[in-house]
């Protein structure tokens, strides 16, 4: 060939040469002509001669690097070959035991499981598949797939060398061509190697092809093929692999009974299965143009069958002319099932987590994943995966308490109902060491409601969120002590708008931080958190650290639930935090997935991040528990009392309520020494509840639920156990303080009582700082009006005359007068 290339090009070029010779011998005959021609036309006609020479020298050159880029081909191409055909020597042998138990592996039915590894659900695929016997394949699909697919397949050794060599040169130029394999290898890609396009792989291929050939027999490894193949979409829209599912998808009748033209329809469809498959994605079929495809296909594969002489002239002519598309069977609807919230919930964390694993597996970079079509790309991908390789979720969900809390919602969720229309309801129930999910409720009933009330409802939490945005980090900083007092007198936002509680404008009192959680009261959270942002810190790292999504820290009314919207898991999350010394462990409903060999490919691992410290943990649950077995603001622990007694007392409740404006939303947080169990009510169009729903009708439901939880889990509350005692651990300071200023007694050094001396009834303030509670001074409480300090040192010592008129400044605050 090089032989033939190198003479064409010689002669090329020697014609080109005779031709420019005759060109030149008629110019310089043309110039004796005109020899006494103009000096413009002589210059003319040299230019004309220069422009003429180089575009010969062009065309000289184009010729000369045209015979380099063929030389140069042939020796890529040799190189090529000799590379392909290096590898296809070093490359081993498979195993047969292995290579089989692969061929063979056909994935099964993917699976939920509950904690203990009862099943809950199989996980919905849109992939039938049903594996035969070769007796139970008609003999027409197997001629008609080798007439098409690979019509040496009965000789050969399990490859062809051609179509390898076709392989080698659409390699030359970049990338490995596919095409030309035989069955046996369209097997071994299906099933062991992938299909990435190099040049090692298609080494293997052509091995591991080989090697099966030898291990199976010819019609083994035809039925092998015939099972695990895609064969497009059934008439319910599903995808189809495995030649008994697309008999029975598209024709309504078993493998073994397919007739000739149904067997060469369906025996092309594997090329380009969802482009000549006959359906839609929904299931219709598909427009005349669309269906072509698929019609030419089925042309083709008749033709291929005569050329094979699997059948005659006169069938073949037959055929050709049948309407194959009057035997498609027509549109169904597909059986669907409705799973609920907990499939729902699992399926979702599944899919992220195997996401997560294939990127991870396949080492793609944060740069590829930046680009959407890729991060789509593994998306689907792990779709497919999670649904089609028989893979094995374990759960954290206890059945038994998670059949409890589904019960309990069924028989008592009616309590919620107050005439203003459907109140909904969200539960979930957290391991407070693990942050393991172990049960919760969606709603009141998935058949009427899909939306799921516990992990994708988001709401204001109203003043569920103070421990944990205010009171919490202001304690962890040392602002506060659990005897601090707190100004309750009427304060405005900047913007003059009253801070209002149920009606109220406040009490005109300061309050210690005890009482002002009791009644949830708001004016003394907004001071505290007004005390955070002055002092020049900032609760945004608490919050960040759990995951919290808030967009503006100097919201007004954050410390309210202005401006943050958590769900309730999240917020679950949250006060297990406070609950367990202060570390946050991120919620999980996925404990582990395995494949469908038993590795394991994902593993959950606590990731744990100290928010608080142990110390303000102690002393929030000291303080929660007091908010709930006071029942200032849900009558919960009553209605437990009354349900439960024992349980009402062996177990340490710590908690705090929420409700926001025009009762839309109601919240009651609840934590034990091992489980946090958060609940939220409210309407799914925000409407407002009646006055009394999240203070009386949700404790009573909450009562109920968590009587049902103990009832199927004895032990999850934590009966018996008890959160750290603030008298006694060793992480917190204790300071003696006056109960009227919440600091230690002593002489004041400053302000308008300046030498005078404080004392009086004591108290024990407990902080989470070692410097504990500051001596009395005469700013001594968080937050009010110059005027409120002065009315409130008037009560502490009534008669006792201010040395100097207080200035007329609207406000101060503890933090602001000490700096």
């Amino acid at each position: 060939m090089k032989k033939d290339d190198e003479q064409l090009q010689e002669e090329t070029r020697a014609r080109l040469e005779q031709k420019l010779r005759s060109k030149r011998s008629q110019r310089r005959n043309s110039s004796s002509k005109n020899a006494k021609n103009s000096s413009e036309n002589e210059d003319d006609s040299e230019g004309k001669g220069v422009l003429s020479t180089v575009f010969s020298v062009f065309r000289g050159v184009t010729v000369i690097f045209a015979i380099i880029f063929v030389i140069a081909g042939v020796f890529g191409v040799a190189a090529g070959a000799g590379y392909f055909a290096r590898l296809v020597e070093v490359t081993k042998v498979p195993n047969k035991t292995k290579l089989l138990s692969e061929i063979n592996n056909i994935h099964g039915v993917s699976m939920m499981k509950y904690s203990n590894g009862q099943s809950i659900s199989d996980i919905s695929s849109d992939l039938i598949r049903v594996n035969v016997s070769s007796a139970a394949i008609s003999q027409n699909v197997k001629n008609a797939l080798i007439a098409t697919e690979d019509d040496t397949f009965k000789t050969n050794d399990g490859v062809v060398p051609k179509a390898v060599f076709r392989g080698i040169l659409g390699s030359v130029g970049g990338g490995m061509s596919s095409g030309g394999s035989t069955l046996t290898q369209q097997l071994i890609k299906q099933q062991v190697l992938g299909d990435s396009v190099t040049f090692q792989r298609k080494a293997s291929e052509i091995v591991y092809a080989r090697a099966l050939n030898k291990y199976l027999s010819k019609d083994q490894i035809l039925t092998d093929y015939l099972n695990v193949s895609p064969f497009g979409r059934n008439n319910k829209g599903q995808n189809i692999a495995g030649i008994e599912s697309a008999a029975q998808g598209i024709f309504g009748k078993q493998a073994s009974q397919l007739t000739v033209p149904e067997a060469a329809f369906i025996a092309g469809l594997p090329q380009s299965p969802i482009v000549y498959s006959p359906y839609n994605a929904d299931g219709s079929l598909k427009s005349k143009a669309d269906m072509s495809y698929g019609l030419a296909r089925y042309q083709d594969v008749l033709f291929n069958l005569y050329r094979g002489g699997y059948i005659s002239k006169k069938d073949y002519q037959t055929y050709e002319n049948y309407d194959i598309s009057k035997e498609f069977l027509q549109p169904a609807p597909v059986n669907s099932t409705a799973h609920g919230y907990l499939y729902n919930v699992v399926y979702s964390e599944a899919v992220a987590d195997v996401y997560n694993y294939l990127i991870k597996t396949d080492k793609v970079s944060a740069t590829a994943l930046g680009n959407d079509s890729t991060k789509q790309h593994y998306q689907d991908l792990a779709e497919q995966d999670l649904q089609n390789n028989g893979y094995t979720i374990t759960t954290t969900i206890n059945q038994g308490v998670y059949n409890a809390m589904q019960d309990a919602v069924a028989n008592y969720g009616g309590v919620l109902q107050d005439g203003t229309g459907e109140v909904q309801t969200g539960n979930v129930l957290m391991d407070n060491k693990t942050g393991a999910v172990l049960g919760f409720v969606g709603g009141l009933n998935y058949a009427e409601n899909q939306n799921n009330h516990a992990f994708d409802t988001e709401r204001s939490p109203g003043s569920s969120i103070k421990p944990i945005l205010a009171y919490g980090p202001a304690i962890d900083m040392g602002m506060m002590g659990t005897a601090t007092m707190l100004s309750n007198y009427p304060a405005s936002y900047s913007s003059g708008q009253p801070i209002m509680h149920v009606g109220s404008t406040g009490s005109n009192t300061m309050m210690n931080l005890g009482e002002a959680l009791d009644v949830s009261w708001n004016i003394p959270a907004y001071w505290t958190y007004q005390d955070i942002l002055k002092s020049g810190k900032s609760a945004e790292p608490y919050m960040t650290k759990m995951d919290y999504q808030i967009k503006d820290y100097s919201v007004e009314s954050l410390p309210l639930g202005g401006g943050v919207d958590p769900t309730v898991v999240q917020h679950t999350n949250g006060y297990q935090t406070l609950a367990n010394g202060g570390i946050y462990n991120k919620y999980y409903v996925v404990q582990s997935i395995k494949d469908d060999t038993g590795h394991v490919i994902y593993q959950h691992e606590n990731k744990p991040t100290q928010v608080y410290s142990e110390a303000t943990s102690t002393i929030m649950e000291y303080l929660l528990h007091n908010v709930i077995v006071g029942q200032q603001t849900s009558t919960f622990y009553g209605a437990l009392s009354q349900l439960n007694p024992s349980l009402a007392t062996s177990v340490e409740w710590c908690g705090k309520t929420g409700t926001t404006d025009a009762y839309t939303d109601g919240w009651l947080m609840l934590s034990t020494p091992t489980v946090t169990l958060g609940d939220w009510v409210g309407h799914d169009n925000n409407s407002a509840m009646a006055a009394n729903t999240a203070y009386s009708s949700n404790g009573t439901y909450m009562a109920n639920l968590v009587n049902s939880i103990n009832a199927a889990d004895p032990s999850i509350f934590g009966a018996g156990q008890k959160f750290p005692d603030p008298a006694t651990d060793s992480n917190v300071t204790k300071s003696k303080v006056l109960v009227s200023t919440g600091e230690k007694p002593g002489k004041l050094t400053s302000g308008p009582l300046k030498g005078v001396t404080v004392g009086g009834a004591t108290t024990t303030s407990y902080w989470a700082t070692k410097s504990g509670a500051p001596t009395t001074q005469y700013n001594f409480a968080i937050g009010g009006s110059t005027s409120d300090l002065a009315n409130a040192w008037s009560k502490i010592l009534p008669g006792v005359k201010l040395q100097t008129s207080p200035s007329s400044s609207s406000s101060t605050s503890k933090s602001s007068s000490k700096n």
